[in-house]
């Protein structure tokens, strides 16, 4: 069975799909939130944020100016 972005399990096929769908909109089958994330996502999010915070402004213009040079040539 297919997987969604979250990791849900989704019906293959068009129609079982749009089922699922229904059922959700009605309230019959309760979808599930996201699983917490794991304690790796969790201190990678936090060292880029406490990155983010530590580079000046020029500096992180100057990551993105690069970035874009890598990206478009």
């Amino acid at each position: 069975m297919p997987r969604g972005p979250q990791g849900q399990k989704r019906p293959a096929d068009t129609v079982g799909n749009a089922v699922r769908v229904a059922k959700i909109a009605t309230g019959e089958v309760v979808e599930l939130e996201s699983e917490p994330t794991s304690g790796k996502a969790r201190s990678g999010k936090a060292g880029g944020t406490a990155r983010a915070k530590s580079l000046t402004k020029e500096r992180r213009s100057e990551i993105a100016r690069q970035a874009a040079q890598a990206r478009w040539g």
